[in-house]
């Protein structure tokens, strides 16, 4: 026999005698495409997890689960990184957090600008109600972090610290500018929270409190986190027609004090400069080439939230909603509103004239009568009065001073162009409420739903705008070596166990406008920490998050 042929037999001797030892494991998911959240081209393979890290990937591994998932036909991928979310009370009062953990999302990423700590000084201390207990307090971001381990949670929490809390906690509602002995206590409690595990610092800066600090307070607070490792997280001043200046703005912070910046939901919210992100991109791409760490993130939806009487210029809202009913009642002062509507006053983000005065663009979104009805329907409903300026007034009058709002700020291909850019990735802008239970609350944005299957849906699977494989890592590692999660947002030996399992063929977002309490489609597994908190589309309840602290 020829000398190759019986080292052939012997091999394949070998291989027939030769037993492989089973090894357990706690869960086994096996036969599906890993996408690994790298970025990279996905592969079929299983994944073996013990005591809540991932022991082993291969095809097929020696292990034995003591929970099997057969994923034939599925997508396993890292759990889905929400880096921008309002879940900072909400999670308190049910950990369960449905319409998120529901979206594959197995962390969230809390504290814009108002984060739950500080919450010293001139800052009443941080509370949620709970029912039949005892309220829940706290006054640094660390007790916050202690409060939510002892509650426990599905998901797990991470938290920037927030500028407008810093800022109250030493200057209250006062608009006076800080000296520097006020400056430098605003250090220190960044620098506590910062040791205490927070990601960095996040601005509001297109709102009071936030908005009374100068670009230089900025650099100077900014600095302290520099120190930590941490990142610089904004709010831009303006997105509408101050978008360019505020954009360079935030480069301006990352430049000068060193640090990385994420820039929050890119988008141009005035219709007179839409069409125009190519140079909003442009001003990004710039400081990347000359070593600016500067990134963004975006939601995938073209409108925004907020209430009908965001219409109404900022000196008629002082002194509350009262005060703002008498101005109305007044004619001086409504014949005042309704010019500053049409003319808009300086500095002022008007929304009317952001949206061109399109009352399409204004979707009713309150418990009304005319909820889910745009604006120019509304009037239409009201006999078509010829002064509809007037008109909306009284519907405020009617309705209280103010009723919830859809604005349809930006545009598809403004959003689009920014999404498809390698830096840029997604947050919701949400927070964790539930289809029924006590956080069925109010009628919520869509993307407190369904963002993260609505990027795998329409801008995967529907408009091939992303592979699946970069989709997947704009809402997995993009998201975790922003803020610097390293042991989270891949499928790797040794990382956490935070997995997501979904059809890519079924996945997609329910929740609309008008109805927005629907859960997404075709999710059936969510691993958190290793435990199994989804499974076959319902929740376990199961609590396996903790809080991540940096």
């Amino acid at each position: 026999m020829h000398r190759l042929s019986i080292l052939f037999a012997a091999v394949g001797l070998l291989l027939v005698t030769t037993h492989v030892t089973a090894q357990s494991c706690d869960l086994l998911i096996e036969n599906g495409r890993l996408v690994d959240g790298s970025g990279d081209p996905w592969f079929q393979g299983d994944i073996a997890v013990t005591d809540g890290k991932i022991a082993a990937i291969g095809r097929p591994l020696p292990h034995t689960g003591r929970i099997q998932i057969d994923a034939t036909g599925l997508i396993v991928s890292p759990g889905f990184i929400d880096i921008h979310s309002h879940s900072d009370t909400l999670i308190l009062r049910d950990g369960l957090a449905h319409s998120k953990i529901r979206q594959g999302v197995t962390t969230e990423i809390l504290g814009e600008g108002y984060s739950a700590g500080p919450a010293s000084g001139q800052r009443k201390p941080g509370f949620v109600a709970v029912a039949n207990d005892e309220p829940l307090r706290w006054r640094t971001l660390g007790e916050y972090f202690d409060v939510l381990d002892r509650q426990t949670m599905s998901v797990n929490i991470a938290s920037y610290v927030g500028l407008s809390a810093v800022w109250e906690c030493v200057m209250g509602k006062s608009f006076a500018r800080p000296n520097d002995t006020q400056l430098k206590e605003m250090e220190a409690l960044i620098d506590q929270a910062m040791e205490q595990g927070a990601l960095g610092l996040s601005s509001q800066v297109m709102m009071p409190p936030g908005s009374l600090a100068t670009t230089d307070d900025l650099v100077r607070l900014a600095g302290v986190v520099k120190s930590h490792g941490g990142l610089y997280s904004t709010h831009i001043r303006n997105e509408g027609l101050g978008v360019f200046d505020s954009v360079k703005e935030a480069i301006s912070i990352g430049e000068r004090a060193g640090i990385p910046v994420d820039i929050i939901h890119i988008k141009i919210a005035d219709q007179k400069y839409w069409n125009r992100m190519d140079e909003v991109l442009q001003l990004i791409e710039q400081a990347r080439q000359r070593g600016v760490n500067v990134q963004a993130n975006v939601y995938p939806y073209t409108r925004g939230n907020n209430n009908l009487i965001s219409i109404i210029p900022p000196w008629a809202h002082e002194g509350g909603t009262s005060q703002l009913l008498k101005r109305l009642a007044d004619p001086k002062d409504r014949a005042r509103i309704k010019r500053d509507i049409l003319s808009g006053v300086d500095q002022w983000y008007n929304h009317y004239t952001a949206i061109g005065g399109d009352w399409s663009r204004m979707l009713i979104s309150g418990d009304h009568l005319y909820r889910g009805l745009t604006m120019d329907r509304v009037f239409k409903l009201r006999g078509n009065p010829p002064d509809k300026i007037d008109d909306l007034l009284s519907f405020l009058e009617e309705n209280g001073g103010g009723i919830s709002t859809v604005y349809a700020h930006h545009t598809e291909p403004d959003m689009t162009l920014a999404l498809g850019k390698p830096w840029c990735s997604v947050g919701s802008d949400g927070s964790a409420y539930s289809v029924t239970g006590p956080l069925r609350l109010g009628n919520p944005h869509p993307r407190n739903f369904g963002t993260f299957p609505r990027v795998l849906s329409r801008y995967v699977r529907e408009t091939q705008l992303l592979t699946l494989e970069d989709a997947i890592r704009k809402i997995t590692s993009l998201n975790a070596t922003k803020v610097g999660l390293h042991d989270r947002g891949l499928l790797k030996v040794g990382f956490a166990a935070d997995i997501t399992i979904f059809d890519p063929e079924i996945i997609a977002d329910q929740s609309t406008y008008t109805e927005p309490f629907a859960y997404p489609l075709g999710i059936p597994y969510v691993i958190v920490n290793g435990q199994l908190t989804i499974r076959d589309g319902k929740h376990t309840g199961v609590r396996a998050g903790t809080t991540l602290r940096k």
